[in-house]
C-alpha cells in the first residue's frame, strides 16, 4: 500500500516548487512472537513463556518501552534480568536523532539473542501506521503512535489460542501518555513502577535513573545557583552577539576554575576564563555551553592555587569560600564571565568509587569519579556497603539548581580497587578505548588460513624477495610493521628501501573489518598489554614484516648519493623476505662490531651513516629536537609486577629507523597531494601561539639566558645555545619545558586546510605512511598511494573531502585518548613500584612554581607531581609567591625557583584509595615547615598542555 503527501514550498530564488513524499505500507511485517499464527513465517523472537518474577505483573508479559524510558533508563533495558522488549520503529527513530550512543546501545541489545529484543517496524506496517494530526505536536503524533502499537499489539497476539495469559505493557514516565493509554484499555505503569515490583533483581532499582520528581525529592530548597536560559534565548543571543558558545573545560587543579573554548570562524579561538561556583553554573567537562563575558573592568587572572575538592563530607560549600580561592591578581588578565545556559550535555558513565555516608543506614551517598575535571555525584543505593572499595560506574540524571553536585545512579561493578584487571579496565573507559574482542562479523573478513603468495600477486608485485631485507624494533615487538635495506648501485650511488607491510591489501574498504578498524582508530599500548587496532591474526601474524617469512608490502625506494641527496623516487606494491628481526641494542651491536661484515650489517652501516646525515639536514632547517623523562619497566614473569623501572636509553639505531620513517612520510605526502590535491590525508602540527612559551623564557631568564620564539629555527638554535656548565641536566630540563609549550599535532584533509606546515618537524608537508598495523590513517593513505601509482581502484569515500575531514577528527580524537590511557597505565604500575619498593630518597627538580605548591621531576623515574604547602585541614606556612619569577617564599626563609635541585623522600600514600598519591617529604632544603601532613605529590593525570612530543613518525 502507498501513502503520499504533497506539498509545495517556495524556494531561496523565489519559486514554487511541488514536492510529493510518498510513505509504503505493509500488511506482512512480522510481529516476532513465537505465538503469533497470523503473521508470516520467521526465526521467533519473542518467547512465549515470557514470565518475570513481578509483584504487579503477575504473569507473562511483553514491554514496549516509549523513547524516554529507552533513553533515560537504558542502564535498566541492558540487565540480564529484562527480556521480551518490543522496540518500536517510531522509539528508535527519535533515539537516533536526539542520543546516537544510546542508539548504538540499544541497538546492540536487540542483537543479543537470550534478551530476546525485538524492532518492529510500526511506521511501515498498515495497522499501526498514523499520520499527524493538524495542530498535533510531533511528540504528541509519537506517543500516539507508540499507544496504537500497543493496543494493536495486544489485540493481535489475543487471536492466538494458545496465549492464555501473556499480556502487553506500555513502560512510561509520562503521566498524560499512562492516562490515554489506560483510557484505551492498555496496561501502563512508569518505569520506576515497574522495576521496583521485579522480584528477582532488588539490586536493579539502584540502576534507575532520576526522573525531575525524585531529584527534586534528595535534594535542599536552598538555591545555589543560576537558572539557566531557554535554548530560544541563547540561540538569539548568540546570533546578536551577546553570548559566546564553546566547549567547557574544567580544571584538574582548581575544582572552582574552568576556562571555556569557543571556536570562532577561520582559525581565530578565543579561551574564557570561569571561576567561583555560581559562574561555572554546573557546567561538566566537555559540555557545550553559552557563556557571557564580563565587562573588562571585571576580567582576572587565572589562578595560580591548587586546589582540589577532596573533602570526604557532604557539606554544601558556600560560594564565599570560592571567592577566597579565586585569583584577582591585576596581571595576565583573561577574558572572564559565566555559564547562562547547556547546549549539549557530554555526559558519559563515569568510573570512580563511592563515599559512604556516615549515617546509618542511609541510601543516598556521594560518588567521587577518577577524572578529578568531573565534580561529585549524589546516588541513592542500598548495597553501599558491599560496594566500598569498588571501582563502579555511575551516570549523570540531571543537576537541579538547589543541589552541589549532581545526580545519578549506579551502573554497575567493576571490581576491586586496586587490581590489575580492574585498574585497566577503568582506564580503558576512561579513556574511551574500544576494547571489546572482535565481532564474528569482523573476524569473518579475515584471510582463510593456511595463507600464502599467489601466482596473482607474483603478476602485480615488484618481487623484492632477493633484497637484504630487515627489521629493528623495540624487545618483544610482535607487530612489525616496518623494514628496511641499503645496498650500493653499479652507478655508485645507494639503493635505499623502507618497506611497509600492505595492510591494505587485507583490509578492503567498506566492510566489517575496515569500519572497526576506523572506529578503533590506533593501537592502544599499555604497560603489559597491547589493544589491537585488527585482530591478531593480522597484526602480529600476515601483516607483520617477521624475519625468514614472505610478506606483502608496499615499498618506498629512493636512489640516493652518498651526501643523502634524492635522485630518484619510487614507489610499488611488494613481495619481500626480511632477513633478520632485530632490537636496537642488536643492530647497534652489529654497526659498532668492526669484524662483522656480513650483507645485514654493510645495510644498517649505510643506513646509519646516511640517517646522520639526513638528521643533520633537518635540523639545519629548523627542526626540533625536544625531550620528555620515559621509563621502561622490568617486570615479574609470574605476578607482572613492575620490579625495576629505567629510563629509557635511546641508540644511534633508534634515530637510524626515526629518520627513514619520516623521511618515508614525507615522500609519500607529497606524492599524495600531488595526485590528490582535494582529499589527501595528511598530518601537521601548527605553530604553538607566543604566549604558549611564557614560563620557558622565564625559566631560561632566572638563568640569564635567552629563548627566542620567532621561528621553529630561531627556538631550535636557542635550545641548543642554553647549556650551563656547571648544571649538565639543564638543558635536557629546558626541552622538556619546551615540549609542554607545543601544540598537537593533528590529521586533516588537504581540501579543507591550507596550512600544511608541520613546526616540529620544519617540513612544508607531512603524513603518516609507516605504521598501517597500528594506525587507521595511513591504512587510507596506502589506499591514496595505491590509487596513485594505479596498484588499485579508488571508492567514493576516498574521494569525498568532507567524509575525509570527517574521519580524521576521529582519528585525532582516538590518538588522543590512547596517549592520555597510556600515560594512565605508566601512572598505575608506577603506584605498584612504589608499593613494593617502600620508601626512598631521591634528587629531583622544580619544574613548576605554583602559588601553594612545586612540581618536582624525578628524572630517576621519570616521576613528576605537586608538593602542597598547605592543606584544607589545617593552616599551613605563610607563603610569597611572585608570578615574575616565578618564585615562591616559604616563611621568609626559603624561596623557591624553577630548575632548583631539591632532595625527596618517595613513598606511596594508599589513604585515598580513589585517587592514591606518591607522598613526597623535602630532605634537601630542610625546615620544621617543610614537614606537614598536606606535603604530597599526585601522579599526573594526562593534560591537552602537557604533550610528549616525540618524533611523529
Amino acid at each position: 500500500m502507498l501513502k503520499s503527501k504533497t506539498f509545495v514550498k517556495k524556494t531561496r530564488a523565489g519559486g514554487v516548487m511541488k514536492v510529493v513524499r510518498e510513505h509504503y505500507l505493509r500488511d506482512d511485517i512480522w510481529c516476532g512472537s513465537e505465538v503469533c499464527t497470523e503473521c508470516k513465517d520467521g526465526a521467533p523472537v519473542l518467547q512465549q513463556d515470557a514470565r518475570v518474577e513481578s509483584d504487579l505483573c503477575a504473569y507473562p508479559h511483553y514491554l514496549i518501552p516509549d523513547t524516554n524510558v529507552v533513553l533515560h533508563q537504558i542502564d535498566i533495558l541492558e540487565d540480564p534480568l529484562i527480556r521480551n522488549v518490543i522496540i518500536l520503529q517510531t522509539v528508535l527513530q527519535e533515539v537516533r536523532h536526539r542520543s546516537p550512543p544510546v542508539y548504538k546501545r540499544i541497538k546492540d541489545a536487540t542483537h543479543e539473542k537470550e534478551k530476546h529484543f525485538y524492532t518492529f517496524t510500526n511506521e511501515h506496517h498498515r495497522q499501526t501506521f498514523i499520520e499527524r494530526e493538524q495542530g498535533e505536536s510531533i511528540n504528541d503524533r509519537n506517543d500516539r503512535a507508540i499507544r496504537v502499537a500497543a493496543k494493536w499489539y495486544t489485540e493481535h497476539l489475543n487471536k492466538a489460542p494458545s496465549v492464555g495469559e501473556l499480556k502487553v505493557v506500555l513502560l512510561t514516565n509520562d503521566r498524560a501518555n499512562r492516562d490515554k493509554a489506560e483510557q484505551n484499555g492498555l496496561l501502563a505503569y512508569r518505569c520506576e513502577e515497574y522495576i521496583k515490583s521485579l522480584t528477582g533483581n532488588p539490586e536493579l532499582v539502584d540502576r534507575l535513573a532520576l526522573t525531575s520528581d525524585d531529584q527534586n525529592e534528595i535534594t535542599g530548597s536552598k538555591l545555589l545557583f543560576p537558572e539557566h536560559l531557554p535554548l530560544s534565548r541563547i540561540q538569539a543571543g548568540i546570533k546578536s552577539g551577546t553570548f559566546l558558545q564553546g566547549t567547557f573545560r574544567a580544571s584538574r587543579d582548581n575544582y572552582l576554575e574552568a576556562t571555556v573554548f569557543v571556536q570562532r570562524e577561520g582559525d581565530d579561538s578565543t579561551e574564557v576564563l570561569l571561576q567561583g561556583l555560581q559562574n561555572l553554573n554546573r557546567a561538566v567537562h566537555q559540555d557545550v555551553v553559552a557563556v557571557e563575558l564580563f565587562p573588562k573592568e571585571q576580567w582576572v587572572a587565572p589562578s595560580s592555587v591548587v586546589l582540589q575538592d577532596d573533602r570526604p563530607s557532604d557539606k554544601e560549600t558556600e560560594e564565599e569560600e570560592a571567592e577566597k580561592k579565586v585569583s584577582k591578581s591585576s596581571r595576565l588578565l583573561k577574558p572572564t564571565g559565566r555559564v547562562v545556559g547547556i547546549i549539549k550535555r557530554n555526559w558519559r558513565p563515569f568510573c570512580g568509587m563511592l563515599n559512604q555516608s556516615q549515617i546509618k543506614e542511609a541510601t543516598r551517598h556521594l560518588f567521587t569519579p577518577a577524572d578529578r575535571r568531573i565534580p561529585r555525584i549524589r546516588i541513592e543505593t542500598r548495597q553501599a556497603s558491599t560496594l566500598v572499595g569498588q571501582r563502579i560506574i555511575v551516570a549523570i540524571d540531571g543537576w537541579p539548581r538547589n543541589s552541589r553536585y549532581p545526580n545519578g545512579h549506579f551502573v554497575r561493578n567493576l571490581g576491586g580497587a586496586g587490581d590489575k584487571d580492574t585498574e585497566t579496565e577503568v582506564l580503558l573507559l576512561e579513556h574511551d578505548v574500544p576494547h571489546q574482542p572482535f565481532s564474528q562479523a569482523v573476524l569473518s573478513f579475515l584471510p582463510k588460513m593456511p595463507w600464502g603468495i599467489t601466482e596473482e600477486d607474483l603478476k602485480v608485485r615488484a618481487d623484492l624477495r632477493h633484497l637484504c631485507v630487515c627489521s629493528v624494533d623495540p624487545p618483544g615487538c610482535t607487530d612489525i610493521d616496518d623494514a628496511l635495506h641499503c645496498r650500493e648501485l653499479e652507478n655508485g650511488n645507494l639503493e635505499v628501501g623502507v618497506h611497509i607491510a600492505d595492510v591494505s591489501h587485507f583490509i578492503r574498504p567498506g566492510n566489517a573489518l575496515d569500519q572497526e578498524a576506523a572506529s578503533r582508530g590506533t593501537t592502544v599500548y599499555l604497560c603489559g598489554k597491547r589493544i589491537d587496532m585488527v585482530p591478531e591474526l593480522l597484526s602480529s601474524n600476515l601483516c607483520s614484516l617477521r624475519s625468514n617469512v614472505e610478506r606483502l608490502a608496499f615499498s618506498c625506494i629512493w636512489e640516493m648519493n652518498h651526501k643523502a641527496e634524492i635522485l630518484n623516487t619510487r614507489f610499488t606494491k611488494s613481495i619481500i623476505n626480511s632477513k633478520a628481526s632485530l632490537t636496537y641494542a642488536e643492530a647497534q651491536m652489529r654497526i659498532d662490531d668492526a669484524s662483522m661484515n656480513d650483507d645485514i650489517t654493510k645495510s644498517l652501516r649505510g643506513l646509519n651513516t646516511l640517517a646522520k646525515i639526513l638528521k643533520g639536514q633537518r635540523i639545519a632547517k629548523g627542526a626540533l629536537t625536544l625531550s620528555s623523562p620515559e621509563v621502561r619497566f622490568h617486570m615479574d614473569s609470574e605476578t607482572h609486577d613492575p620490579i625495576d623501572l629505567q629510563t629509557k636509553e635511546l641508540k644511534d639505531t633508534n634515530s637510524m629507523v626515526e629518520e627513514f620513517m619520516l623521511l618515508a612520510n614525507i615522500s609519500v605526502a607529497q606524492k599524495i597531494y600531488e595526485e590528490f590535491s582535494e582529499c589527501a590525508l595528511l598530518r601537521k602540527h601548527p605553530a604553538p601561539p607566543p604566549s604558549n612559551y611564557d614560563i620557558l623564557i622565564k625559566a631560561a631568564k632566572s638563568r640569564e639566558l635567552e629563548i627566542r620564539i620567532d621561528s621553529a629555527k630561531a627556538l631550535a638554535d636557542s635550545l641548543n645555545e642554553a647549556v650551563l656548565e656547571d648544571f649538565p641536566y639543564f638543558n635536557t630540563l629546558l626541552r622538556i619545558l619546551a615540549t609542554r609549550c607545543m601544540m598537537q599535532a593533528v590529521y586533516f584533509c588537504s581540501g579543507m586546510d591550507s596550512d600544511f606546515h608541520h613546526y616540529g618537524l620544519a617540513s612544508p608537508i607531512y603524513t603518516h605512511f609507516t605504521s598501517p598495523i597500528r594506525r587507521y590513517s595511513d591504512i587510507i593513505v596506502h589506499r591514496l598511494l595505491a590509487v596513485a601509482i594505479n596498484a588499485d581502484s579508488t571508492y567514493p569515500d576516498l574521494m569525498d573531502k568532507h567524509k575525509q575531514s570527517s574521519l580524521c577528527n576521529n582519528l585525532n580524537y582516538r590518538h588522543k585518548m590512547a596517549q592520555y590511557a597510556q600515560r594512565a597505565s605508566v601512572a598505575f604500575h608506577t603506584q605498584l613500584f612504589f608499593k613494593n619498593k617502600g620508601i626512598l630518597n631521591e634528587e629531583g627538580f622544580i619544574l613548576f612554581v605554583r602559588k601553594n605548591a612545586i612540581i618536582i621531576l624525578i628524572p630517576k623515574f621519570g616521576l613528576e607531581g605537586t608538593v602542597f604547602f598547605e592543606n584544607n585541614d589545617k593552616p599551613g606556612p605563610r607563603l610569597n609567591f611572585d608570578s615574575e619569577g616565578p618564585t615562591l617564599t616559604v616563611e621568609d626563609q626559603h624561596t623557591f625557583h624553577i630548575f632548583d635541585r631539591v632532595k625527596v623522600t618517595i613513598s606511596l600514600d594508599a589513604s585515598n584509595i580513589q585517587h592514591q598519591k606518591i607522598r613526597m617529604a623535602l630532605v634537601e632544603p630542610v625546615a620544621p615547615f617543610f614537614q606537614i601532613p598536606g606535603v604530597s605529590v599526585a601522579l599526573p593525570e594526562p593534560e591537552p598542555e602537557a604533550k610528549k612530543l616525540k618524533l611523529d613518525r
